[in-house]
């Protein structure tokens, strides 16, 4: 395993993802920075740290794998060092373990379990750190969180390992990133139904702003599918603009924006048409082939999960009857840009989920 890694893996550049509380990101920041930059030059790793007022934020190290195994270390130890400090207040005796969070897209997580969870245990095994992969996906991403805990040096060995499997097993299909989001807002889905619930914030507000942008919802970067920054500006403007109507009245949602709420009923017959709004895009239409057997995922039982994405992007979505002797069906999107690029990732991301079993999205 050692040396796999440290022969093969030389040359080959890696990014992991690590998902950290605000304390945790201040302790690895150090005053002024000073704690990061010497961990970027000691390790040689692109140390970046996500922006933001989020009580989560998200910590990227990139670079060749010895790089990154060095970068770890020092967080490792860096974070048994802030439990030492935090003990020497405490009466507490028995030294709590150092936790990471890695972010993995969900699918490489089937190869990190293997076949009834023989790799996982392996891992566990051969390094003593408690691993742990999250059974859902981290809100509004196709990442899942994996919990890795113990002493430094069992946390190193067990970072070695997943690093491992990783590169054996690259990610199939785009994967979208979790972003931490600021605390709990009012969401208002395209229905108009209000939901206090911050899991949906995206893709809700994101299907009302997209009606009135003709922008791409997302640009692909290597293997990520990236929210447009445009989109996430208008996202935050959108959020704060709270306390929403109740649902039925027609104020507008936004100051100088006419679009009255309608009740879900109304709202299923305007759905994925601009009747609605008043500032929508000119309609353009994209074609998509799906295997036959992979067509049921996207429909969804008795068509839940195609209303589903008509609604979260806002576009038409026709899915052509099977022709004989064809192993496709033809799918057919009507929207904006922004609309239709929303529907080919939420589908894309379905796909994903029923390729890789990981069952509903």
């Amino acid at each position: 395993m050692e040396s796999k890694v440290s022969e093969g893996g030389l040359n080959v550049t890696l990014t992991i993802r690590l998902l950290m509380h605000g304390k945790e990101v201040g302790s690895i920041i150090g005053k002024k920075g000073e704690t990061v930059k010497k961990m970027r030059e000691e390790s040689g790793a692109r140390i970046n740290i996500s922006e933001g007022n989020c009580p989560e934020r998200i910590v990227t190290i990139t670079g060749p794998t010895d790089a990154i195994f060095k970068a770890f270390a020092m967080i490792a130890y860096k974070f048994e060092e802030d439990i030492i400090n935090s003990m020497s207040n405490s009466p507490a005796t028995s030294k709590p373990p150092v936790t990471l969070r890695l972010v993995v897209p969900a699918s490489q997580c089937g190869s990190l379990i293997g076949k009834g969870g023989s790799k996982i245990k392996e891992i566990r095994e051969s390094t003593g750190a408690q691993v742990q992969v999250a059974g859902d996906m981290l809100p509004n991403s196709t990442e899942r969180a994996v919990t890795i805990s113990g002493t430094p040096d069992a946390i190193i060995q067990c970072v070695k390992q997943i690093c491992v499997v990783m590169l054996e097993s690259p990610p199939k299909g785009a994967t979208i990133p979790y972003r931490p989001k600021p605390a709990s807002t009012p969401v208002i889905f395209a229905g108009g139904q209000v939901r206090a619930d911050p899991l949906a914030a995206s893709t809700a507000n994101l299907s009302l702003l997209l009606q009135h942008q003709p922008l791409p919802a997302y640009t692909i970067q290597g293997q990520y599918a990236i929210p447009h920054p445009d989109l996430t500006k208008l996202h935050q403007l959108a959020m704060q603009q709270t306390p929403f109507p109740p649902l039925g009245q027609t104020n507008p949602a936004f100051p100088g924006e006419k679009l009255p709420l309608h009740s879900s009923e109304e709202a299923q017959n305007l759905m994925g048409q601009s009747s609605g709004l008043d500032a929508s895009p000119p309609a353009s239409t994209h074609e998509l082939t799906i295997p036959n057997d992979l067509i049921g995922c996207i429909i969804g039982r008795q068509g839940t999960k195609i209303n589903e994405i008509r609604q979260m992007s806002g576009a038409q979505i026709k899915i052509a009857n099977a022709t004989e002797g064809s192993s496709e069906r033809q799918i057919t999107i009507t929207g904006s840009p922004a609309n239709i690029s929303l529907a080919q990732y939420l589908i894309n991301a379905r796909l994903t989920s029923e390729v890789t079993g990981m069952g509903a999205l």
